[in-house]
């Protein structure tokens, strides 16, 4: 099976994120997990809603995703709050850290998934919005809201 066409199955979303954020950028990251964390994220059960990511040592991490312990797993179970790193191309996470040190932006999660038998993540370059922002966005939403019963009305 070709990667392009392997199935994705959404695990968690991020959905404040969108709320809270202006997106600037998105980029597709592995993820190095432990056995019985992929055996828990298969069984669903995932919270990205607090995580970030932060660059040390050239490398980027995901803190604040929780992951619960396995329900079946041992005495080598995962810590379900464990930083974990992430995996991107060098040039790519070299870009980030200039935005981020240069910008005062934030490294946010949208996405966890599976795409074919791998863990993938969506994380995003976010800036923050002001309380005028989200009630425009709110605006806007109920504008098209209106504009689509109008139009299905009509019909």
């Amino acid at each position: 099976m070709a990667r392009d066409t392997e199935a994705i199955r959404v695990v968690a979303k991020n959905r404040r994120a969108l709320h809270e954020f202006h997106v600037l950028e998105k980029l597709e990251c592995g993820i190095a997990l432990r056995g019985t964390e992929v055996k828990s994220l298969r069984s669903g059960e995932c919270s990205i809603a607090e995580a970030f990511g932060m660059i040390r040592r050239g490398e980027l991490w995901l803190v604040g995703a929780t992951i619960p312990v396995y329900s079946h797993g041992n005495i080598h179970n995962h810590e379900p709050a464990r930083e974990r790193k992430l995996l991107l191309q060098k040039r790519q996470l070299r870009k980030w850290d200039k935005e981020v040190h240069e910008r005062g932006i934030t490294i946010v999660p949208l996405v966890l998934y599976f795409k074919g038998h791998l863990v993938k993540i969506e994380m995003a370059l976010v800036k923050g919005k002001k309380l005028h922002d989200k009630r425009e966005d709110v605006k806007r939403r109920t504008a098209a809201r209106e504009i689509e019963r109008e139009i299905t009305r009509r019909r």
